[in-house]
């Protein structure tokens, strides 16, 4: 027996079904409307990613994205306090985090017209409106994360699984590329169609197990691999930043095969995460190395007395 994914509502007529035309039905009219607007909307926004040449679509501006980003950062650090985690900025914790942060910022005009001009786009400038600050919470979660418009945050966590100062600041330089990439303002780009299709289907009164199915479909074919795309692209320009700000690169492999190795080593299958799989993320930036190389040997053509790759 064959069944409407619309639902039911089908008049019958002398004992047989009545015709519509495609075009008779409001609901079809409304799933169109929706399309024609979603591609408008979706390719009409459709910009070069001046870090990596990929197609971008940003659902904020970046003075947006910085106020956003202000605004987050005053709840977390604000909590962070009240509750007495936040480290005084002259505790020997927060003075590493900063020394990291100043030496990553510094780099990063040099880093993003570098990568820009790699991909044959004029240098990016929305980093310059930035509103430049670090703090590290003491907590156990091992976390770090860098707000839109470069509000950063370590939490103490993290320090037992990096252990040196050269993959922090692989950590930290994986951070700061979120908030250069606009990832944030992606992601919002992202959500806003996915909110209006599943307006337009449920306006269109589709039945509710082909709503969960395309719910499903739009889950594990859209958003969870955006997300692990947005992941290796943050991997690659902050290893570049982190190299360039003369920091050893390779110190990125051993960081993540420690970080892979957090809760037992259990995690779920690639396609259901956020996050690419370690051994995968690993592979990518064991090929990132010889680039990454190159920016350290272009920024810091003395070396390191440690750590020099």
């Amino acid at each position: 027996m064959s069944s409407d994914p619309f639902g039911p509502g089908r008049s019958q007529q002398q004992g047989a079904p009545r015709r519509r035309g495609l075009f008779g039905n409001v609901r079809w009219w409304i799933l169109i409307a929706f399309a024609v607007y979603a591609a408008v909307s979706w390719f009409g926004s459709k910009e070069t990613d001046p870090y990596t040449g990929a197609d971008a679509h940003y659902g904020a501006t970046p003075e947006e994205e910085v106020q956003l980003g202000a605004q987050a950062f005053q709840q977390v650090v604000g909590d962070a306090n009240a509750q007495g985690e936040l480290l005084p900025p002259d505790s020997p914790q927060s003075q590493a985090v900063s020394q990291i942060a100043r030496r990553l910022i510094d780099k990063v005009p040099q880093v993003s017209a570098d990568l820009a001009a790699m991909h044959g786009v004029a240098a990016p400038t929305s980093h310059q409106g930035f509103e430049w600050s670090a703090a590290v919470i003491d907590s156990e979660e091992a976390n770090a994360f860098c707000l839109p418009g470069g509000k950063i945050a370590v939490y103490t966590g993290l320090l037992p699984i990096t252990q040196n100062t050269d993959a922090l600041a692989v950590v930290m330089g994986h951070e700061i590329a979120h908030a250069l990439l606009r990832h944030g303002s992606q992601r919002m780009a992202q959500q806003k169609l996915v909110q209006m299709g599943q307006m337009a289907a449920g306006v269109s009164g589709i039945d509710p197990q082909v709503m969960s199915a395309i719910g499903a479909g739009v889950q594990y074919g859209v958003i969870l691999p955006y997300g692990r795309s947005h992941e290796s692209q943050a991997d690659e320009v902050g290893l570049m930043l982190a190299a360039a700000a003369c920091y050893n690169p390779e110190a990125s492999v051993p960081l993540w095969e420690r970080m892979s190795s957090l809760g037992g080593g259990q995690r779920p299958p690639e396609f259901a995460s956020t996050h690419p799989d370690p051994a995968n993320r690993i592979q990518h930036l064991q090929s990132l190395m010889p680039q990454a190389k190159q920016f350290y040997q272009k920024y810091c053509p003395q070396g390191r007395a440690a750590g020099a790759p």
